[in-house]
């Protein structure tokens, strides 16, 4: 892959829109956990608050740095740790089209987690 500004741009929209997407989704569990409502799933057997937790870093605060492009790549694994449970561990028996989208943000994060976050980032590789 040639490095040319186009890559960059399209490395850093890979970034940014998918995650700035995902925030969309982790930010009514963001505001669950700030007041206290903790009532969510429990797909290790840790707890419901645990796992609310884990489910804000993977969708909020991994996706914040990805999109600024911060330790990029590790911050992809838990936001693609979090896509892969959701799709095949809390929607495991549901239709492909009702786990089809946290296949496609699992697909998405693990294509950051390769490719890295471009010039057009803080860490600018």
């Amino acid at each position: 892959m040639k490095n040319t500004p186009t890559v960059h741009i399209g490395l850093a929209l890979l970034r940014i829109v998918p995650s700035a997407f995902m925030i969309s989704h982790g930010y009514g569990k963001l505001m669950n956990l700030i007041s206290g409502n903790t009532e969510f799933a429990n797909p290790f057997g840790i707890g419901q608050a645990p796992s609310l937790f884990l489910a804000v870093i993977g969708e909020v605060i991994c996706p914040l740095l990805i999109i600024i492009g911060f330790k990029t790549r590790w911050a992809a694994i838990p936001a693609a740790i979090t896509m892969f449970v959701a799709a095949f561990m809390i929607h495991a028996a549901d239709p492909f089209g009702t786990k089809e989208k946290a296949l496609l943000y699992l697909v998405i994060f693990i294509a950051i987690m390769l490719l890295g976050p471009g010039k057009y980032s803080v860490d600018k590789k």
